[in-house]
């Protein structure tokens, strides 16, 4: 957004001096300016990372601010001091506007949703790797005398076969942030640390309730009132797959454990509480609701006569579980997250869900990925929302770690939602619905929301069908199969594959 909002203020300027310019022979060339300027503002805001109607009402205001302001300018020019103030108004009027009216900015609405703007944790900006060889006395030392306080990140059950253990954060004096890269080349030149990487703020989207699509699921067997609102059931073919695991009378090995890592899981609600391991009573709460929505999506009991259906009629392939990684306003940071993953990996899950992410600016995600190939070592599989800012997913963290399978939202239509990342240069991205879907929410209560946050869980919860099957499989069998047996979407390979349970199953089961 940075282009189109820089060409705004330099297509007023040429507005302002084309009507101001006394000598006829220049004056159009401001208009030419003008006009220049706006059709570089209408390609930019075409491709920027915003839905269409944040960005219609972009366009709407901005050209009525430039239509407003030229007639001014119009009826000003005749008289130099005139032209001044109105200059000057139009100026305070559009920076207003622009900046401070609610939900005008922006860069304001490029803030909200996965953070788009990656920031350091004011709780502790810096995520170091200490040397194995290095002695710890010797960084707090160094961190002691900036005023740094420095404590360990991460504890990992399994010291042996990680260097996690290894990781601090540092928190820098808010007075001294200005600091902040002159320290970090310092403390690179003392060679305590292997690695340092800013500890990066990530936000979850805003709850905003959607309609439902209606969609018929007669077929499905099953008493649960508000199918009917569950248009993704048809596309993921769940009718197929309920009566092939009943016709072959299949069996789970035992339970798969799907772990929602969110703001929490309501563990008493009527939808989830049957298919609820609780690990810690710290996350069986949700302040915000996000994480209860996922987990609705990911194994909500089915065939009990309330709510929503999941995978089984039988309900005794999946279970979830949760693990709080974001406060009450859906914010964390990359170190609560990774704490998270290694809490679930150490707890024994067989997956880890997380519908979460932001931009990330560090090319290498060396903490991420340490932590995922700790929970792979574990026997967990790592699911990712792609994010929804309509860009590249390689450029957004957790999705981008390697090792993690990433989720694109497609919607009723299999095109790949307007707002959702692309996942073809992921080394392993899938897609499923991610738009209008209904699911749970705190208080025995279902509403319906859109994100790659709502399609990252259905991938989860299939993965969990099928290690419950298969309790070894790996994370690269895993996706191979299902991109094997996925369905092609309208979009192409920027979605990957629309994960087919039944199909699934079928070639596990029968290879």
């Amino acid at each position: 957004m940075l282009l189109y909002q820089t060409t705004f203020w330099i297509a007023l300027a040429a507005l302002a001096a084309w009507f101001a310019a006394r000598d006829k022979s220049i004056g159009p060339i401001f208009g030419l300016l003008t006009l220049a300027g706006l059709g570089v503002m209408a390609v930019s805001l075409g491709l920027a990372p915003a839905a269409a109607a944040q960005k219609f009402g972009w366009a709407l205001r901005d050209l009525l601010l430039l239509g407003l302001s030229g007639l001014v300018f119009s009826q000003a020019a005749k008289s130099r001091w005139s032209f001044w103030v109105s200059l000057g108004i139009a100026l305070g009027t559009a920076f207003w506007v622009r900046f401070f009216w609610p939900s005008s900015s922006p860069i304001a609405t490029d803030r909200v949703g996965e953070s788009a703007l990656p920031l350091a944790d004011k709780q502790g900006e810096w995520l170091v790797e200490l040397r194995q060889d290095a002695p710890a006395s010797e960084l707090e030392s160094w961190a002691d005398a900036r005023g740094i306080r420095l404590s360990r990140a991460f504890s990992p059950a399994d010291t042996e076969s990680t260097d996690l253990d290894d990781y601090f954060v540092l928190n820098i004096p808010d007075n001294q942030a200005h600091k902040l890269d002159a320290w970090a080349e310092e403390l690179r030149a003392t060679g305590l640390i292997d690695w340092l990487e800013i500890n990066e703020v990530i936000q979850v989207a805003p709850l905003t309730p959607t309609r439902t699509t209606p969609d018929i699921n007669a077929k499905l067997g099953v008493n649960d009132p508000e199918t009917s609102k569950q248009w993704a059931l048809n596309a993921l073919g769940m009718e197929q797959l309920y009566q092939y695991l009943e016709e072959q009378k299949i069996r789970p090995v035992r339970p798969a454990l799907v772990a929602i890592l969110d703001t929490g899981v309501d563990s008493k609600h009527e939808d989830i509480s049957a298919n609820f391991l609780s690990t810690n009573k710290i996350y069986n709460d949700d302040p915000k609701g996000h994480g209860t929505h996922c987990a609705g999506i990911a194994a909500a009991v089915t065939n009990n006569g309330r709510g929503i259906a999941g995978w089984s009629r039988r309900n005794d392939f999946v279970r979830i579980t949760s693990v709080k990684v974001l406060n009450a306003n859906g914010t964390g940071s990359q170190k609560t997250i990774i704490d998270g993953i290694i809490t679930a990996a150490d707890r024994g899950v067989d997956v880890i869900s997380m519908s979460l992410g932001g931009f990330s600016n560090q090319a290498s995600q060396r903490a991420y990925e340490q932590a995922v190939a700790y929970a792979q070592r574990k026997g967990a599989i790592v699911v990712a929302a792609a994010g929804n800012f309509n860009r590249n997913a390689k450029g957004y963290s957790p999705v981008n770690a390697s090792g993690v399978i990433g989720v694109s939202a497609v919607d009723v239509s299999l095109q790949r939602a307007v707002f959702s990342n692309y996942v073809n240069e992921l080394s392993m991205g899938l897609a499923a619905p991610g738009v209008e879907i209904y699911s749970t929410i705190p208080g025995n209560q279902y509403a319906a929301y859109s994100g790659t946050s709502m399609a990252a869980p259905y991938v989860a919860g299939v993965i969990g069908l099928l290690k419950s099957l298969r309790p070894a499989l790996s994370t690269t069998e895993v996706y191979q199969l299902l991109k094997a047996t996925g369905k092609a979407t309208a979009s192409g390979i920027s979605t990957g594959p629309m994960i087919q349970p039944a199909a699934a199953v079928k070639r596990l089961v029968g290879g």
